[in-house]
């Protein structure tokens, strides 16, 4: 498989008055195409920051930053938006999907800010409904699906412009077990598929799902299944 993500030395620090707080140290971290990684840790730890900047919501203060091969740590502006919505897609514990709008037209909007015409972005759209299992909610609108549902809507909008990695923050955080489990064997689906899952979570029995396991304490990667055989 190829390395579709390096990061080398990374730091992230923030500043309150004459404090400095680090958050994340030296952070060494691949990842392959095709891998499904879970990255666990207590609150505080630095896991979410670590997803932020693999997402380009952040920049780190220090260390580097390979994305297929692109050093993209530092974008700034037009580039690191056109890096962030082609290359990236995201699924978030709230859903996020706008309220006005059909899940059609939810599923349509990352394709619109890439500038696919109306034919196709309608054509992608209900394929990717269409592989999660909401052929007949197309016209619902949020308020009209279940938590699950939603989800569901959200991981298509993620997969339409075809990233290299997605990324699910907590993703069945806001649903019950069952849905929950639901949402975890679609996004094992697509793992099986080929599609690259980074995910945080703080449930071991939510991160078993993931093919490699990292925890990260104190800003720092201290477990790699990857490398010990298991956690």
């Amino acid at each position: 498989m190829a390395n579709l993500i390096k990061i080398r030395g990374l730091q992230k620090s923030y500043r309150n008055g004459d404090q400095v707080l680090q958050v994340l140290k030296d952070i060494d971290l691949d990842v392959e195409e095709g891998e499904f990684l879970a990255i666990m840790g207590p609150s505080g730890s630095g896991k979410s920051t670590l997803m932020n900047i693999i997402g380009l919501l952040d920049q780190p203060t220090k260390g580097s930053y390979d994305l297929e091969g692109q050093e993209v740590a530092r974008l700034s502006g037009n580039k690191l938006a056109h890096v962030r919505n082609h290359q990236i897609g995201f699924v978030f514990q709230q859903f996020f999907l706008l309220s006005k709008l059909t899940a059609l037209q939810n599923v349509e909007l990352p394709l619109i800010y890439a500038g696919k015409n109306a034919r196709e972005r309608l054509k992608t759209a209900k394929y990717y409904l269409e592989k999660v299992d909401l052929s007949e909610r197309m016209k619902h609108l949020p308020s009209e699906l279940s938590g699950g549902q939603k989800q569901r809507v959200a991981i298509a909008r993620a997969l339409a412009n075809e990233p290299a990695i997605i990324l699910a923050d907590e993703p069945t955080g806001a649903l019950d077990t069952k849905t929950g489990d639901q949402i975890m064997e679609l996004l094992t689906d697509l793992n099986k598929e080929g599609k690259t899952i980074i995910m945080v979570t703080h449930e071991p029995e939510i991160a078993a799902y993931a093919t490699r396991q990292i925890v990260i304490r104190d800003g720092r990667i201290t477990q790699d299944s990857a490398k010990e055989g298991g956690l």
